[in-house]
């Protein structure tokens, strides 16, 4: 790899930094390619990415991005996964790490918030945006039925008791 394309990878990198809404770092050291592939389906499908990255270079990234520093977690094989929603990128790898043992989160960064391992697995129990936005519209359409629901019950109980009459006075 040559400068330039290193200046290309630590300003593709910072960008991706600057505009994801949270960063996480795991391990894969042992993953087969299978498996990475996998990953990479999953947080495309969610909205996110999967980077693979010399660790010198992603700290380089780091220094002038608008995210918090967690160039101490860039050790050894490191996998970074983001997304624009903050949620998006801990729940993927929280979930991905449950079934592979050998992928192991170090910590990460969710705008100027350091992120170690146990806070990645807080923040992935979190609904995501998307979860959210439904339960708010959910929440906000449930009166309006309610009050239909009120609205309509007097004339229904009136439309019974002349249906019971009607049936009351063939009867006899």
């Amino acid at each position: 790899m040559d400068k330039a394309e290193k200046r290309e990878l630590v300003s593709s990198l910072q960008d991706a930094f600057n505009a994801s809404g949270s960063v996480v770092v795991a391990h894969y050291s042992g993953l087969s390619v299978a498996k990475m592939e996998d990953l990479r389906v999953q947080m495309k499908q969610a909205g996110g990415q999967v980077k693979v990255a010399k660790n010198r270079l992603a700290k380089r990234a780091l220094e002038n991005a608008e995210i918090a520093d967690f160039s101490e977690f860039l050790t050894g094989p490191t996998v970074l996964t983001y997304a624009e929603d903050p949620i998006t990128a801990a729940k993927i790898s929280a979930k991905f790490a449950k079934a592979n043992d050998k992928y192991v989160i170090l910590g990460g960064a969710m705008g100027e918030t350091k992120l170690d391992a146990a806070a990645v697995a807080a923040l992935s129990e979190l609904p995501s945006l998307d979860e959210l936005r439904a339960k708010i519209a959910g929440m906000l359409t449930q009166p309006a039925a309610k009050i239909a629901s009120v609205l309509q019950a007097p004339g229904g109980q009136v439309a019974r008791v002349v249906s019971a009459y009607s049936e009351k006075g063939e009867a006899a």
